[in-house]
């Protein structure tokens, strides 16, 4: 059986923390920021746990991470 291919761009945006979960950036912060205040983008700055349904195709996505 052959190794399975990690989809790339998925690897270059989650993480798999040491207990299993999915961890990934918000989104929402790269233009357009005059009209955010600066408390939602403070908030967008920090990285944040992937819902678990999500996760169960992401974790398919990345097999070997």
């Amino acid at each position: 059986m052959p190794k399975m291919k990690t989809n790339r761009g998925a690897a270059k945006r989650f993480k798999i923390t040491a207990t299993g979960k999915v961890k990934r950036n918000r989104s929402h912060h790269r233009h357009i920021l005059t009209k955010k205040t600066t408390k939602r983008k403070r908030e967008l700055r920090h990285s944040i746990i992937a819902n678990p349904t999500d996760a169960k195709m992401i974790k398919r996505l990345i097999p070997y991470m």
